[in-house]
């Protein structure tokens, strides 16, 4: 077998996050391969062909596992199928059921080795209260289907960097949030979008944010500063234009100071824009509808300055009684009815490892606009929660103030900063890290403390997986490990654990 060859086989097995283990046929050697499902007799070509090592890119089904069906999204599609189709969710031909059988087997497989007792301890994965609608936010992308194509808004096409596909009918979201990019697709059909090969172009993302519970939503429309080069919807991606500065932030371009005609242009087609979304019927309430300038390198959504167009620059979300401000930019859990199961699972472990006493101080470390900080507030004395994101941390503030409570304060920095700089000594401690997990820093500070109790909850298993370990060697062993579907559709599962100390 050679790099790049295109080869048969089946898929014999997968683990986590959808990653195949699939049988090569007239050989015994296997594959993996991301994006396929057990049962399905697929098209692979070689990406890496090492005798302990063979890896493969799905080129095609060839035929179906014996537990799909039709996909349940229009948008969707296996990778080398149609070229207009949506890559971001993995489960869209099977039933939830058999998505959670999956889910669960490829948990198994990720902790059994990792966590001796795994079958005492781990109690299976909750299901999501909802598989449709259930995304409270999502983050669009002007661009197009093909090179100098029309104007599309929407998610990459599966195994593409720069095509963009609309999906007006996505499944795991809102209908609101189809009926705004419509609208905003057609609004802007002849403005130029952010070219990210010659640095060019307008348009870049749009941010919809949907409270769940309240219904509240948040538009933002981000974009690089305006350029009278790139206003026109005819910018071609052979044009170059690569002057670039390093402004700490990243590489940034170079923009001359816009003059007032093009402020006002600019002022005018925005303020256009506010009066579509106003017109449009949507279920829930349009509570404020922003701007942010992006002018860096990075794909990414870089906030380099947000203004009001309309109405707040936050809206409100309810969980367990309790209400929260959520900002643009700010970490909120995308599954509000699934992120209410997540924390009263933390709730729950939080109680056990108290064992009835109430502990003087307790870290929420990554706590973003503090719901796990003010839903575990009645079981501490005191509860500090740290974020890294002012704009959280303003919001966690208010937040605790606008539900009553009195017994949390929130430190904005970089985790292992602060904690290297507070004399407090917590009692017990919760993580909720970004999707990598702890900083190897932080893990050691968190460790050198020796709480009874640390809950880790994680978006990704495998930066879990990774740091049991740490907390092995450090004399701790997990109690518990769990599961929530905080993202049914997708190969992502949120995991839970409580460490308790030897």
């Amino acid at each position: 077998m050679k790099k790049n060859e295109l080869v048969t086989g089946k898929v014999i097995d997968t683990a986590f996050p959808s990653t195949g283990k699939v049988l090569i046929d007239g050989t015994d050697r296997s594959a993996s391969v991301k994006g396929v499902l057990p049962g399905q007799e697929i098209e692979l070509r070689l990406t890496r062909t090492s005798v302990d090592n063979t890896k493969g890119e799905l080129k095609r089904v060839i035929k179906k596992s014996d537990i799909e069906s039709d996909p349940l999204c229009p948008h969707f599609c296996y990778a080398g199928e149609d070229g207009d189709r949506c890559g971001g969710c993995v489960y869209q031909t099977i039933s939830y059921k058999d998505e959670l059988s999956i889910k669960t087997h490829q948990v198994e497989l990720l902790f059994k080795n990792i966590v001796s007792d795994f079958d005492k301890v781990f109690s299976g994965v909750t299901e999501s209260p909802s598989c449709d609608g259930y995304r409270n936010k999502m983050e669009f992308t002007f661009g197009n289907r093909v090179l100098d194509g029309p104007l599309e808004l929407g998610m990459h096409r599966k195994g593409s960097f720069y095509d963009i596909v609309s999906v007006p009918e996505c499944t795991i979201c809102d209908p609101d949030f189809g009926l705004i990019v419509d609208s905003t697709r057609e609004y802007f059909k002849n403005v130029a979008f952010y070219r990210k090969g010659c640095h060019r172009g307008y348009l870049r993302h749009l941010l919809v944010r949907r409270a769940h519970f309240t219904g509240q939503i948040l538009v933002d429309l981000v974009t690089a500063d305006y350029l009278p080069e790139s206003w026109s919807g005819d910018l071609k991606e052979s044009e170059r234009f690569m002057p670039f500065t390093d402004n700490r932030g990243g590489l940034t371009l170079e923009h001359p100071p816009m003059t007032e005609d093009e402020i006002n242009a600019e002022k005018k087609l925005l303020e256009g824009y506010v009066s579509v979304l106003r017109e449009l019927k949507l279920d829930g309430t349009l509570t404020g509808v922003l701007h942010t300038r992006n002018n860096s390198f990075s794909d990414s959504v870089v906030d380099q300055g947000t203004e009001v167009l309309f109405g707040e620059d936050h809206f409100f979300e309810k969980l367990l009684g309790l209400s929260f401000k959520i900002t643009p930019f700010s970490f909120f859990q995308t599954n509000s009815a699934g992120a209410e199961k997540l924390y009263s699972k933390a709730g729950e472990y939080l109680k056990e490892a108290l064992g009835g006493q109430k502990p003087h101080e307790v870290f929420d470390l990554y706590c973003g606009t503090g719901t796990i900080t003010q839903i575990i507030s009645p079981y501490a004395e005191h509860v500090t929660g740290v974020e890294i994101v002012p704009e959280a941390v303003e919001a966690a503030k208010i937040n605790a103030a606008a539900n009553g409570i009195t017994n949390c304060s929130f430190i904005c920095g970089d985790v292992f900063k602060v904690l290297d700089g507070l004399d407090e000594k917590p009692d017990y401690i919760i993580v909720d890290p970004p999707r990598e997990g702890l900083q190897p820093k932080a893990l050691t500070k968190i460790l050198s403390y020796q709480v009874p109790s640390v809950i880790y909850i994680a978006c990704k298993p495998q930066s879990l997986a990774r740091d049991i370990p740490a907390f092995l060697n450090a004399g701790y062993s997990v109690k518990h490990l769990s599961c929530v579907d905080m993202f049914p559709r997708t190969a992502n599962i949120e995991t839970i654990a409580l460490f308790t100390r030897n």
